[in-house]
């Protein structure tokens, strides 16, 4: 589940091994180009945490977070 914490929401997620984790990322960042909103991405083995906010509001949670998070869940279920 995502979490909201100094002004971010946070994600971790956990796959099967590497190219599980590179193949999440890969449409990730598919959706977010699309949605002009980038998240930052930190990824070891087949572990990925994701942190979004809002840059161009001050790097504040708005609903272009909320938005995407709920884009990205919709990968993993």
């Amino acid at each position: 589940m995502w979490t909201e914490e100094n002004n971010k929401l946070t994600r971790n997620f956990e796959f099967n091994n590497f190219i599980d984790a590179f193949a999440f990322l890969s449409q990730v960042a598919i959706l977010a180009e699309k949605a002009n909103h980038h998240p930052e991405i930190y990824n070891v083995y087949n572990k990925v945490t994701l942190s979004l906010s809002t840059h161009d509001a001050g790097d504040v949670v708005t609903d272009k977070d909320r938005n995407l998070a709920a884009s990205i869940d919709k990968l993993v279920k």
